[in-house]
């Protein structure tokens, strides 16, 4: 029986050595050391054996079941390790190869052209200010020194909101202008003030060309003692040049705002001329660019200022304008069409 036990040893030791998965080494060693292996079945035979033998083949047959159980265990852990090794292989990285493009976004022009707007504004100490776009009648136009008699009620002019009135404030509607953000500010900070203000705004347009129901405008407000126009004049040829990175050069014509007395436009040096009259400016050298004034004494009061101790100027022109003649852009509606093959131009 002796020599039995030594010939099963040899030959599952063989069997364990030359597995070469787990699945395999698991089969090997039901098949010598399970419930109804070949060790148990060797065993089984120890009854016939002379009592004096007994002792010894039991001692023996411990010793080649501890000895196959060790190197089932150890040749266990060397598949595992095998097996993660190989998996560590199949996911590694190869940090040689190219990597994976992504496609990186950009900013639109609007707002890059705002940020510009905003930092050259803020360099002259002007402060952003924003508001909502759902507005109330009473900062949209009462405020404003717009009677309810304005054209600009008419809702072939306006986007109102289909909600009940409030009695103080008025009816909802989609704002017109960023100008209800200047009485807002004014309310809350008083004078002396230099703001501007940047935003979208929204007028019931017919959609063409040069024509959208929804725009970007930038207002600005300065409110101080001893103010005037020559400051507006200074301010504006400095953003202006500053802008276009080029010397621009301003001029005020008589218009007419209810919002501020006197009122005036605004022209500036036609850049594609430098002056000397084209198809562009009409052959009088200058391109209109926005609208201006002093500020209205009943705006000044209902921002609860006093328009005896302060005075001030109000200018807004419209952004997507200026977009339009920075970049040559003949189209309005490309703005805000959301086609990527015009988006990714800039």
């Amino acid at each position: 029986m002796q020599e039995k036990l030594e010939n099963l040893q040899t030959e599952a030791l063989k069997k364990i050595q030359n597995s070469k998965d787990l699945n395999e080494l698991k089969n090997h060693e039901i098949f010598y050391l399970g419930k109804k292996g070949k060790l148990t079945e060797i065993l089984h035979g120890l009854k016939d054996l002379p009592n004096d033998q007994r002792p010894t083949i039991g001692k023996f047959s411990n010793v080649i079941k501890k000895n196959l159980e060790e190197a089932f265990v150890q040749k266990e852990k060397m598949l595992e390790n095998e097996m993660i090794l190989k998996e560590l292989e199949e996911d590694s990285i190869d940090i040689s190869a190219p990597g994976a493009k992504y496609n990186i976004g950009h900013a639109h022009p609007l707002a890059t052209t705002q940020y510009e707007v905003e930092n050259i504004f803020h360099g002259m100490g002007f402060e952003v200010a924003d508001g909502p776009e759902v507005e109330v009648e009473k900062f949209n136009f009462d405020d404003l020194n717009m009677p309810a008699t304005h054209p600009a009620r008419d809702m072939q002019d306006t986007f109102f909101i289909d909600k009940k009135a409030d009695l103080k404030l008025g009816r909802l509607v989609l704002r017109t202008q960023t100008s209800p953000v200047q009485i807002r500010t004014m309310l809350k900070y008083g004078a002396p003030l230099r703001i501007i203000v940047p935003g979208r705004v929204f007028r019931n347009e017919a959609l063409d060309a040069c024509h959208e129901h929804t725009f970007d405008q930038v207002e600005g407000l300065m409110i101080d003692k001893n103010i005037s126009l020559a400051h507006l004049k200074g301010v504006m040829a400095e953003f202006l040049s500053k802008l276009f990175q080029r010397e621009i050069k301003v001029r005020f014509r008589p218009g007419y705002f209810p919002f501020v007395e006197p009122g005036l436009e605004l022209d500036m040096s036609c850049m594609i001329c430098d002056g000397a009259g084209c198809k562009t400016c009409k052959k009088s050298g200058w391109v209109e660019f926005m609208g201006a004034g002093m500020v209205h004494p009943n705006v000044l009061r209902a921002g609860g200022i006093n328009p005896d101790e302060y005075q001030g100027w109000a200018f807004g022109f419209g952004l997507t304008r200026l977009v339009m003649m920075r970049y040559g852009i003949d189209d309005i509606r490309m703005l805000s069409g959301g086609d990527l093959r015009f988006t990714e131009q800039f």
